[in-house]
């Protein structure tokens, strides 16, 4: 089942889709071969992710469709673990097909996020900036929502 979302867009690490003091590349760019021998082909995808606040809502990728554990991209930092749940992004009465990308933050190093914030992997999208309203649909099947209040 799935459920659309109002979110905002906000500015993330600004790591995913370009290079950086910690990376000399972007990361998404960097991470897509190893996605694509495990099975998810993205190049078609923007390089980069959409950082799109849900707040007051929190979610769990509590049952994605992909999980790839342990993926060894970098030898930066140890092997990070990453799951993916497809999505859409709505912006302006455009739909997107993407990913909601989420590495798995007992895997990961640096740069933890909001759970609040859900990470998307897009294709391009034309004149979106940060600020802009956007809707997002994600799988209820695969993403748990839940409200801050509550926890």
């Amino acid at each position: 089942m799935y459920k659309r979302l109002p979110g905002i867009l906000v500015r993330g690490h600004q790591v995913a889709s370009r290079p950086s003091k910690d990376y000399p590349y972007g990361t998404i760019e960097k991470q897509k071969p190893f996605f694509t021998a495990l099975g998810l082909d993205l190049h078609e995808y923007f390089n980069g992710t959409l950082n799109i606040s849900i707040a007051p809502l929190t979610f769990e990728m509590s049952s994605p469709e992909l999980t790839f554990p342990l993926v060894e991209w970098t030898d930066l930092h140890p092997p990070e673990t990453f799951s993916f749940s497809r999505c859409k992004v709505i912006f302006n009465g455009a739909e997107f097909q993407g990913w909601v990308y989420y590495p798995h933050p007992e895997t990961k190093e640096r740069h933890f996020q909001n759970p609040s914030l859900l990470e998307v992997i897009a294709h391009e999208i034309p004149n979106i900036h940060y600020g802009d309203s956007v809707e997002v649909e994600v799988n209820l099947d695969e993403i748990t929502l839940r409200s801050k209040e509550k926890d």
